[in-house]
């Protein structure tokens, strides 16, 4: 793709924000090294590979891709034998993290739905996920100047004889320093160190009352430091242990690297994937950011862009253009006021192409359709140069003398301002000239100009077509919007008119142009006032046209929901007034047949318990029959509850009962009431609010408190500088809070100081009720200093 042209259409700014999406250095490497394809079949790849991250970004939020280094000098290092600092085996190990932790986006991915994305995934499969070096490195390493004691059980040993001979050092010399022996002979009653051995400040006068080794004089000379006698040897013990403990930290350091260069290349393997993976989800990041969609390829020249607004452009101020090219006509001039906006519309299409053919979105509407062309070649701006001696005309015809030496069959050419700087007459019929030249070679060309012999030339030439941006001549504020099939008015004397120019001086201007000029212009006025009135008229029937069809589909919806309640009504009364009469039948029955049984024992009731069970029976058929007519259909309250929430009492006034709300209400009013041990399906008409709310009360109450505990509680606790006693006060409050706000996970701050604290801690963490496990916090989350704490 031409060079001058990516640089006249802003491409680069294009990539720029394309760098400002991608999370590691790798990633923005690969994307100063993106320029436009020809290639459809590739183009289609890159556009599928954008589309699947913009999918994944929406549905799953960002990929965990924080921590990709380029780890290239690490590898080589440890596959010729060297040793990895610590720093360098974080590094390390935060690139297998983001392997793993891509594994597993991807298979959450795949549980939450049913399509695949091939590309991403092929990708995902492909990296090598070490969970033994990982784990091995960030057990071993707290950061890039702390190796941990978990490291290997040795260097624990090592440290532990460290703090002993450390204490046993310091306490023999709090007692050289607080004997009244020597108290006397010190410059103050303090243990320094000086080159890694402790010693005591000794006055210049007394140095040779205290026996042992001179380390260090002060600058002023008063103050000697001294070791004493007494601690050589605990201090040459402690040297020994400092030299075990730093040959220990080389081993496991060793060790570790050993361990990254048996899988150096699996690792390097993993970095391209991750490269390639950053590259693809800033592509979808850019898309989202810029609202933008895929658009549809092909390779006949056909541009058809739908609401395109320029990417560089602020998104709430750029005004959406419609731009179609290459099927009914493949040359359209474009014409209009200045700042209207022809300049922004030539770049438009042309950077909408270079961005599809690098497998971007572009920010338009859906269905827009962009061309894979061989060459872009745009002239587009004042590009004089005083240094080559070149005037403008000269500039802009030396860039169109290299386009059209350089112009291939399958090219799109963008003209600003087509034959300008040089004498109207010439510089028109030069560029008609330029146009035909093209226009014989079916490349599709866009020109601007403010020329109207090129209008004419528009209007008849076949496979020509004009264009104009709109011009309000009442505000005199140009639309930005494009006109297709339109040429565009100059509105030089409306213009002038309305900014105050004198009549006398217009009306002689217009006898100086042509007569034909004029009368052309005046067609020009009457095809857009035309045209105006005809689109105003056409936005007012689609308008009404919308409004039928939507009140049509209303009443067509209304009338089907009333069919259907009014059969499930229908339906429900008879399948409840069969269930009532099958209960008086059995009821009957078995009254009928508990007389029977009397009868048998009692021969005298016989008779009178027989009409009591038959006027009992035409009793429950007369209830039946009431029930049917107006419990069923007929009791309907007077003003129906409205905002039904689950758990609200309310009244059944069909049955005489009072239950309580399990669900809200449907969209046909049908809601579920639990009344007693029984659940019933009732419509709203048939409910009345009980009184009585207080469950409710309670219940939202607690609902609030529980609210407002979830948004003030955070996730971690700040203990440093809390004694033991104070601090378990403060986290049982605490996890009490976080608990009942649903936190899974919670960070406790103690420091790392002596340990107490947190050892303190650890003990009341065991036995906790609500605590499900805990651990020391990794790199990243504060070391040894923090406890994160999961929550059952």
């Amino acid at each position: 793709m031409n060079d001058k042209t990516l640089k006249v259409l802003e491409y680069h700014k294009i990539i720029e924000l394309l760098m400002g999406k991608a999370e590691s250095q790798l990633g923005k490497e690969k994307i100063k090294e993106v320029r436009p394809l020809n290639n459809k079949e590739a183009i289609e790849r890159l556009l599928n590979e954008t589309d699947e991250a913009l999918s994944l970004l929406i549905k799953r939020g960002n990929p965990p891709l924080y921590g990709i280094h380029d780890i290239g000098y690490e590898l080589k290092r440890v596959e010729i034998g060297g040793t990895l600092n610590p720093g360098s085996l974080l590094k390390v190990a935060d690139s297998l993290r983001v392997s793993r932790g891509l594994k597993n986006y991807i298979k959450e991915t795949k549980e939450d739905r049913g399509s695949e994305y091939p590309i991403i995934e092929a990708l995902v499969n492909g990296l090598r996920v070490h969970r033994d070096i990982e784990e091995s490195i960030n057990n071993a390493i707290i950061s890039e100047n702390e190796i941990s004691d978990n490291a290997s059980s040795t260097l624990r040993n090592i440290r532990r004889q460290i703090i002993s001979k450390n204490e046993a050092v310091k306490t023999k010399l709090n007692s050289i320093i607080s004997s009244q022996t020597y108290k006397k002979y010190l410059q103050d009653s303090i243990i320094t160190m000086r080159e890694g051995r402790y010693v005591v400040p000794v006055k210049q006068e007394n140095r040779g009352s205290m026996a042992g080794l001179v380390h260090d004089i002060s600058s002023s000379g008063a103050t000697v430091f001294i070791e004493p006698m007494a601690v050589v040897e605990l201090n040459n013990e402690l040297r020994e242990l400092e030299i075990k403990e730093r040959e220990e930290i080389e081993r496991i350091l060793l060790e570790l690297s050993a361990m990254v260069g048996n899988e150096s290349q699996g690792i390097m393997a993993n970095q391209k994937i991750l490269q390639e993976l950053d590259f693809i989800f800033a592509k979808g990041k850019l898309a989202i950011s810029m609202n933008a969609t895929k658009p549809i390829l092909n390779n006949s020249g056909y541009i058809n862009i739908k609401k395109g607004r320029h990417p560089i452009l602020d998104a709430k101020e750029v005004v959406p253009i419609d731009i179609y090219l290459g099927d009914e006509f493949s040359t359209l001039i474009i014409t209009g006021p200045n700042t209207g906006g022809k300049t922004v519309t030539l770049k438009t299409v042309g950077l909408f192409t270079l961005m599809g053919q690098s497998g971007l979105h572009i920010p338009a509407d859906y269905n827009s359709e962009i061309a894979v062309f061989d060459q872009v070649f745009a002239d587009i701006g004042d590009e004089q140069s005083i240094e080559q001696s070149l005037s403008t005309f000269s500039s802009h015809m030396t860039n169109i003398v290299d386009i059209l030496n350089n112009i291939r069959p399958n090219s799109l050419i963008l003209f600003d301002e087509l034959g300008a700087g040089t004498d109207p007459t010439e510089g028109a019929a030069l560029a008609m000239s330029i146009l035909d030249h093209l226009l014989q070679m079916n490349v599709r060309t866009i020109a601007t100009t403010h020329y109207s012999q090129l209008k004419v030339y528009a209007l008849t030439t076949k496979n020509v077509s004009n264009a104009s941006v709109e011009f309000n001549v009442e505000t005199l504020r140009p639309t930005y919007r494009l006109l297709i099939g339109v040429p565009g008015k100059s509105n030089a004397f409306e213009i002038s008119k309305r900014l105050g120019l004198q009549d006398y001086i217009i009306d002689y201007a217009k006898k100086l142009i042509s007569k034909e000029n004029l009368e052309f212009e005046d067609v020009l006025q009457a095809i857009e006032k035309d045209r105006r009135e005809t689109e105003e008229k056409r936005y007012e029937i689609e308008r009404l046209g919308l409004e039928i069809e939507s009140l049509k589909k209303n009443l067509e919806y209304e009338k089907e929901k009333i069919k259907v309640d009014r059969d499930k009504i229908i339906q429900k009364a008879k399948e409840e007034a069969r269930d009532i009469l099958r209960n008086a039948k059995e009821e009957s029955d078995l009254i009928v047949s508990e007389l029977r049984d009397v009868s048998k024992e009692v021969e005298k009731e016989h008779n009178r318990r027989i009409q009591e069970a038959q006027e009992m029976l035409k009793s429950k058929l007369g209830d039946v029959e009431k029930s049917i007519t107006k419990d069923v259909l007929n009791v309907k309250s007077k003003k129906p509850p409205k905002n039904l929430k689950p758990g609200e009492t309310v009244e059944v006034l069909s049955l005489n009962q009072t239950g309580k709300v399990l669900t809200p209400p449907d969209e046909n009013g049908n809601t579920n009431i639990q009344i007693g041990i029984m659940k019933v399906n009732v419509h709203i008409s048939s409910l009345r609010r009980a009184s009585s709310q207080e469950d409710n009360k309670a219940y939202f109450k607690t609902k609030t408190i529980i609210n407002t505990k979830s948004q003030s509680i955070k996730n971690e606790l700040d203990l440093r500088g809390k004694n033991i006693e104070e601090a378990i006060l403060d986290l049982d409050k605490y996890l009490d809070d976080a608990f009942m706000a649903g936190l899974n996970e919670v960070y406790i701050i103690h420091g790392k100081g002596t340990g107490a604290l947190r050892e303190g801690l650890q003990s009341y963490f065991k036995n906790h009720r609500i605590i499900k496990s805990y651990r020391v916090g990794k790199y990243g989350e504060g070391g040894s200093g923090v406890t994160v704490v999961k929550l059952k």
